[in-house]
């Protein structure tokens, strides 16, 4: 699934080839993704300009002068940058089509993604109960310990919910956890305010040397180039069960947390 690396690798990749473009059209072949798309989006975006291609979360905002186009990739989704027309093919679901002949063109074969017009993204529905970005100045340890006390969810749980931390996906979010030396399961009202400080920066660490490998390819996910991420090859927890730790050797542990698979070491983190 495409997380907030993977997002903002697509956002970056495509942000000198769109913004500057008029739209001519969006013509949507499927309209049922994870909510129906609305049919007046495409007369809302007819000739307006794409001033700016920013990243909320997990979602890529295009913005013009009347408002924004709210993207969320899905589970398996894509957006590529196409310099002329092109034959879509199966699952490609919709296109965002230029002035100029290029287009943008959105592919998700199990239909999870969503495709959203706002006046005012901020205010979204999708967007206003969001936690701070985890790359931005309000996310911190300090922030992490006033949000924990008093918590008993699990410590990776808390991370992963997106009113708390916005954005930070599985993958992520466990090895953030492995580099901090933090057990998942921990509650996260009895993780202490320098552990806390530390998950806080790895955090930012991990989240910044994934963007700068392309984001994480398991299974579909490609950037707006075409080209697939490669932080997978350096995966220190995630995916690698009963693999030898990195650090002590001992094999790396999976179990359910919150209904998501999480990886660890059961002597390195506690």
């Amino acid at each position: 699934m495409p997380e907030l690396p993977e997002v903002e690798t697509t956002r970056r990749g495509l942000e000198p080839l769109v913004v500057g473009q008029t739209i001519r059209s969006l013509a949507v072949r499927e309209p049922r993704l994870r909510w129906p798309v609305e049919p007046s989006i495409d007369r809302r975006l007819r000739n307006r300009t794409v001033q700016a291609l920013s990243r909320r979360g997990k979602y890529l905002l295009i913005t013009t002068d009347a408002g924004s186009l709210l993207v969320h990739l899905g589970m398996s989704g894509s957006l590529r940058f196409l310099k002329k027309r092109s034959e879509p093919a199966r699952h490609d679901h919709f296109d965002l089509e230029f002035v100029s002949g290029a287009m943008l063109r959105f592919n998700d074969p199990r239909r999870f993604g969503s495709l959203h017009w706002s006046a005012s993204p901020e205010a979204h529905w999708l967007l206003e109960n969001l936690g701070p970005e985890p790359l931005g100045a309000e996310f911190s340890g300090d922030y992490l310990w006033r949000i924990s006390r008093g918590r008993r969810v699990a410590i990776k749980t808390l991370l992963m919910n997106g009113r708390i931390v916005a954005g930070l996906g599985n993958i992520y979010a466990n090895e953030a956890l492995f580099r901090a030396g933090i057990h998942p399961s921990r509650p996260a009202g009895r993780v202490s305010r320098m552990r806390l400080q530390r998950l806080a920066d790895t955090v930012g660490e991990v989240l910044r040397e994934a963007i700068q490998a392309g984001g994480t390819t398991l299974q579909d996910f490609v950037g707006g180039d075409g080209k697939p991420g490669y932080f997978q090859l350096t995966l220190d927890a995630y995916g690698r069960a009963g693999e030898p730790c990195v650090r002590c050797g001992r094999p790396i542990r999976v179990r359910t947390i919150g209904q998501r698979a999480t990886y660890y070491c059961a002597n390195c983190q506690r």
